[in-house]
């Protein structure tokens, strides 16, 4: 190559060369601009940044506060309406909502109240401080610094939420939301409920004074019981009223607030006095107290005796419904004076639940001989069951019916010494048998009472006339249906205990018939007296010697019958009565001016083994009678039979001297041997069971001679005549009374 060619191509080297750094130059001037713009970038974003943020804080928290302003002035709107809309004070006083009705033993005791009671209005300075401050020191320890709303206490317990601790004693709402909620709110725990007590509980701030709300709460609150306000609650549990509070009353009452059944002093002692010990800390650790006031012995207070209000009720939920009657509509408190007898209702239903055999029940009705309730028992247990089978219950009386049988066949001529005969019969179709399926034959009517003979009280309604015992049932006020069917004898038909024991109760009274009554008085709350029994007048339902005569019958069956367990060591007359299968047992009687029912069996009406009415009932009524007669004097009864001319006859056996010592013809033209009056053998065991006692008469009794006979009877011997009776309205028999002929006397060798 030549040398110019060479310098050429190294010219064009250093130009390239040249080029190249002038490239690089510039490349690298363009990084450097390209990294500053990139830099400069980068600085201008992060100045922008803190810029943006305090921009949106700011404007998020003046959005807050417009939010939190807009919220403060609704709920100023909200709490200024609801302010405006709560009545007043005045208004608030008078709005103590549902009757309440003080029941009131004979002597004036109280023995339940129903409906709610609010007691007397205490004005705030007429309320024990203690009771004030022991209300605040357990449900509201701020009451007097906060505006219806404690916030400190709100976020406790959302704190004690998410922890899962729990160290209050009280819950969230102040005195013045419970206020709200009482008087205006229901009960349901719902956030809409909430913030509504929320608002209502400062309207209440807002319209009225910390004493004025403390005065509404204490008079409204509910203690338990059906006590509203610090009055009722100390009248109910304490007997007297809210004013005389003491320290250690106060704080079982501030107690009852949290749980008023859980610590109710009348249903747990025990936990009653463990919450009152838990307000008197808190008492003196808020400085209301000193430690000395805070150590009283809680379980030492003296509450109010309860009377056995279990049984109690079966007796108000007959009796007050009367107030209907009585009284003309009125929704004011009111106090009614019964004729309850504090002590014999407790007998009663000591009686009942001793007595009642397991799985039954019991019922047991007592009256005094003008009619008034002494004692009512409508079952085992209220609580349980408040179906009042003293008043309610349709049950069969078996033979215990058998008292209207017997009167009307007294009433159409019978006398206690006739002679009938214990025979098989058959009546309609109808055969009735004796509970021990013999037959015993000739005895007397008072025997056959007293044993409870079946037979003979079918041939005795049988002949009467089944309508007429129907009427003499009326007579004596059974108002339940009654068949006329021939079994009727027996006690078929469905009564009540209440109407038997009025019946019964007629007789005790000589005849005249009584009226069952459980109010004597009724007053308002302020004394004002609204109604007062007047008594009625008398009227006689029997003949004198009627009811003496039965009463004789009735007599006997105590002394020497089926019902010789309700002897109480002085003269008692009563009937027994059992049902087929043992489904129902009965004892009615009474002693001394006081008559008593006993009913005892399962409501399904299924048997109960071993119940007769001889037995269990009967020794239900001995154990009551025992104590209702206590403070009485002993009665004898009038037994002696003043008979009608028309029922009476020329006493032709005084021609032949005294009987007992002579063959006799008695009035029924009946041959009675001399000194035997009645049916050789021992007596029958309960409902006639006989225990090798009266035997079925196989043989007649010997003859005499018929010189005898004709000198007696002046004429010849001829077979017994049926007594004399009245004329009856009742419709008779359509069939004959089917009996087996009696066997002729033989005559002696």
């Amino acid at each position: 190559m030549s040398k110019r060619g060479d310098r050429l191509q190294n010219k064009g080297k250093r130009g390239s060369r040249r080029a190249a750094t002038e490239r690089a130059q510039a490349s690298s001037g363009k990084t450097t601009r390209a990294k500053k713009v990139a830099n400069g970038s980068s600085s201008s974003s992060e100045m922008k940044r803190p810029s943006s943020f305090w921009k949106w804080f700011k404007r998020l928290a003046i959005g807050g506060v417009a939010a939190a302003l807009l919220a403060v002035v609704f709920l100023g709107f909200a709490v200024g309406f609801a302010a405006r809309s709560i009545p007043t004070f005045t208004q608030l006083q008078a709005t103590q909502a549902g009757q309440t009705i003080l029941v009131r033993a004979r002597d004036g005791t109280e023995i339940v109240e129903i409906g709610p009671s609010f007691g007397e209005w205490l004005p705030h300075d007429e309320i024990p401080a203690n009771m004030r401050n022991a209300m605040i020191a357990v449900e509201d320890r701020r009451f007097h610094s906060h505006f219806g709303i404690d916030f400190w206490r709100t976020g406790g317990a959302i704190i004690e939420g998410i922890t899962g601790t729990r160290s209050r004693v009280g819950g969230t709402s102040t005195i013045s939301q419970q206020l709200a909620r009482n008087l205006f709110l229901s009960s349901n725990r719902t956030v809409d409920r909430k913030a509504r007590e929320a608002v209502l509980a400062m309207a209440l701030e807002w319209k009225f004074t910390k004493e004025e709300i403390l005065e509404l709460y204490l008079n409204k609150v509910y203690f338990g019981g059906g006590a509203y306000g610090v009055d009722s609650a100390s009248r109910k549990f304490f007997s007297h009223p809210g004013t005389e509070l003491s320290v250690a009353e106060s704080a079982i009452i501030a107690g009852l607030v949290k749980a008023p059944s859980r610590y109710s002093p009348t249903a747990d002692v025990d936990a009653a006095v463990a919450r009152a010990q838990v307000v008197l800390r808190l008492m003196r650790e808020q400085g209301y107290i000193t430690s000395q006031q805070a150590s009283v012995d809680t379980s030492t207070v003296e509450l109010k005796e309860q009377a056995g209000q279990n049984s109690v009720r079966y007796f108000t939920d007959w009796a007050l419904p009367q107030l209907d009657i009585l009284l003309p509509e009125t929704n004011a408190p009111l106090e009614v004076w019964t004729t309850l007898d504090v002590g014999m209702q407790r007998a009663a239903t000591a009686a009942i639940d001793s007595n009642t055999p397991d799985g039954s029940q019991g019922a047991l009705v007592s009256l005094d001989r003008d009619g008034a309730i002494l004692a009512l028992v409508g079952g085992t247990d209220y609580v349980e069951t408040n179906f009042n089978r003293a008043t309610n219950a349709m049950r069969q009386p078996g033979s215990s019916w058998k008292l209207f049988v017997y009167l009307a066949a007294l009433e159409a001529g019978y006398t206690p010494d006739d002679r009938v005969v214990d025979t098989p019969v058959t009546i309609d179709g109808w055969s009735p048998r004796n509970s021990n399926g013999r037959n015993v034959g000739e005895t007397n009517l008072r025997t056959a009472f007293a044993y409870s003979i079946n037979t003979v009280a079918a041939q005795l309604g049988n002949e009467v006339g089944f309508g007429t015992v129907a009427s003499m049932a009326r007579r004596f006020g059974v108002s339940s249906p009654i068949s006329t069917f021939p079994s009727m004898v027996l006690g078929s038909s469905e009564v009540r205990l209440l109407e038997m024991t009025r019946a019964f109760g007629g007789i005790s009274s000589g005849g005249i018939g009584i009226e069952p009554y459980g109010i004597l008085k009724v007053a308002t709350a302020g004394g004002e007296v609204i109604y007062e029994r007047e008594e009625l007048r008398e009227r006689q339902l029997i003949p004198d010697y009627v009811a003496a005569g039965i009463t004789d019958l009735l007599q006997a069956a105590v002394q020497t019958g089926t019902g010789r367990a309700a002897q109480i060591g002085r003269p008692v007359a009563g009937k027994t009565g059992t049902t087929s299968s043992n489904k129902d047992g009965w004892f009615v009687g009474f002693s001394s001016g006081i008559t008593t029912g006993v009913w005892m069996g399962r409501d399904d009406a299924r048997a109960v083994p071993g119940l007769q009415g001889g037995r269990a009932p009967a020794r239900a009524f001995a154990a009551y009678m025992r104590y209702a007669v206590k403070d009485r004097p002993i009665e004898q009864f009038d037994t002696e039979l003043n008979l009608p001319d028309w029922q009476l006859e020329p006493d032709e056996e005084a021609l032949f001297g005294d009987p007992d010592d002579y063959y006799f013809i008695d009035e029924q033209g009946n041959l009675i041997e001399p000194g035997r009056r009645d049916p050789i053998g021992t007596p029958f065991d309960i409902e006639g069971e006989s225990e090798g006692g009266l035997e079925p008469i196989t043989e007649p009794p010997s003859a005499v001679d018929d010189d005898f006979l004709d000198r007696a009877i002046r004429g010849p011997v001829e077979a017994p005549p049926p007594p004399r009776s009245r004329p009856s309205p009742s419709p008779t028999p359509t069939q004959p009374l089917e009996v087996a002929p009696p066997r002729p006397p033989q005559p002696s060798g």
